[in-house]
């Protein structure tokens, strides 16, 4: 009876060990190593094909056995048979590890457990490429890290630069990008923004002059003084020359009561006058004196006030030529370009494009509430192609529209709209520009161009009289009498 139990209770064990290998969703295969195999779970049989019969196989089975046999007689060649490893079979990536096992007549057998994670291989081959094609974007800002050993020690330069001047850099309004140009440009601003010499911040149009001067006067030692910005292109000269300098009761009809100027009244602080290459004669020589000795007189009075202030100054222009063609004092001049800050054009620094995009559809995605999430390559590659003839402001037009446009998690092609496309989708056709002036006299005609011509030459210098005037090579005066003619306010077109 003893025995019989014992029988039945193998029997028993033999049924449950059956059971559970056809329930594994592993591959299980026992092995002879003289070439034949035992037994396949259903789930190999699914994946393999039945091998356990030479009969009617397949030539891709019958390779598929021979492929099997030989990781088995290589693994316990190896003595690597408890080892997982992995294998290409049948184009399938396959783990597998195999195990010894003697069977009940003492043949030498080995079980072989397989897995196929072909699907996983697949999903990490796409998040490698995925993440190839993000390094892809970026590789020719690492190239050029690798190109020189100057750069590395720029950067290095940098950092120590940065971890000195860290306490003192304002939480907004930082300069995006880091091409080497900006890095130097950022490493000028922290060098100078201590003393209190008078700064001349140079570029062009959009390029992030105000930004410049915000940044220098954030990290001075008069970060909290006064601080204020005048546009000087955007005020006539007596009303700019009040403004800056005062005046005294009855120096004018109006001035009923004494005024402090805006340079009495920043005393101790910063004061930006942007587009400084526009000032007429007169408000050169009356900055002259602040800038020399420290002192203004308000208009009507003949009384020095000191005044102590740091002076930013900024222009688009060329005061160099202004100075050859007897617009601008070179005395003046000297005083106010004892630092030069030239900020450089876009085009010439596109390796911050890619930064700079970052910046501002993180700014405007969270202004419009707008879940943008990826800007494809084809993108990109656009924006650093195109020249930037309008500098960072028009980037940063592009990405505002581009995201209040987008209609998905993504940019496209449809949202890209750059100024100058709108610009020549505005140009009218010479037959249908003709039919406009059909039944007017020349002179009619020719003015309406001229006025035309006159305000959009304003809008594409941002109402700068002076650069407009000079690109229709026209004199100033000339140009503000067709202003005046026709009743266009500069002021407006800014």
């Amino acid at each position: 009876m003893e025995s019989e139990h014992t029988v039945e209770e193998l029997q028993r064990l033999a049924a449950n060990q059956h059971a559970l290998l056809k329930a594994m969703p592993e591959m299980v295969l026992l092995i002879n190593i003289e070439k034949s195999v035992e037994f396949m779970n259903p789930s190999a049989i699914a994946f393999f094909g039945d091998l356990r019969t030479e009969d009617n196989l397949s030539t891709q089975e019958q390779q598929v056995k021979h492929k099997l046999f030989s990781l088995v007689n290589h693994a316990v060649r190896e003595n690597r048979s408890t080892d997982i490893t992995t294998e290409i079979i049948t184009d399938c990536f396959l783990e597998y590890f195999i195990a010894p096992f003697v069977g009940y007549k003492g043949d030498s057998l080995f079980w072989l457990m397989v897995r196929d994670l072909t699907e996983q291989k697949h999903h990490q081959d796409e998040l490698e490429k995925f993440h190839a094609n993000i390094e892809s974007i970026l590789e020719f800002k690492i190239d050029k890290l690798k190109e020189s050993e100057r750069i590395r020690k720029n950067l290095t330069n940098q950092l120590d630069n940065l971890n000195n001047h860290i306490k003192d850099q304002p939480t907004e309004g930082t300069i995006i990008g880091s091409s080497l140009v900006l890095t130097e440009l950022r490493d000028m601003i922290f060098q100078v923004a201590k003393s209190d010499a008078t700064i001349l911040i140079t570029g062009e149009s959009g390029t992030g002059k105000e930004l410049v001067a915000n940044l220098i006067r954030e990290t001075s030692n008069r970060n909290d003084k006064p601080f204020l910005k005048i546009n000087c292109n955007t005020i006539n000269d007596s009303l700019l020359e009040s403004d800056l300098f005062g005046y005294e009761k009855g120096a004018f009809t109006g001035a009923h009561t004494r005024k402090k100027g805006k340079f009495e009244v920043v005393d101790g602080g910063t004061i930006f006058l942007d587009e400084i290459g526009d000032i007429s004669p007169r408000m050169q020589a009356a900055l002259l004196r602040v800038l020399q000795d420290k002192e203004v007189i308000r208009v009507g009075g003949n009384t020095p006030i000191k005044v102590d202030v740091r002076v930013i100054a900024a222009t688009n222009s060329d005061l160099a030529a202004g100075v050859q063609s007897g617009g601008f004092r070179l005395d003046l001049y000297y005083r106010l370009n004892i630092i030069n800050i030239a900020i450089p054009p876009l085009r010439e620094r596109k390796e911050d494009i890619i930064d700079l995009v970052t910046y501002f559809v993180r700014k405007y995605r969270t202004a419009f509430k707008k879940d943008i999430t990826f800007v494809p390559k084809t993108i990109i590659n656009r924006l650093v192609t195109h020249s930037w003839p309008g500098n960072v402001r028009e980037l940063e037009n592009v990405i505002q529209r581009a995201v209040l446009m987008a209609k998905s998690n993504i940019i496209t092609e449809q949202e890209l709209i750059f100024d100058s496309d709108v610009e020549e989708e505005s140009i009218i056709a010479p037959s249908a520009l003709l039919s406009t002036y059909e039944n007017k006299s020349l002179k009619s005609i020719l003015a309406e161009i001229e006025e035309k011509i006159i305000a959009h030459s304003l809008e594409k210098t941002q109402g700068n009289v002076a650069l407009a005037a000079r690109n229709l090579k026209i004199g100033k005066t000339a140009f503000y009498d067709k202003m005046k003619r026709y009743n266009i306010s500069a002021k407006q077109l800014k």
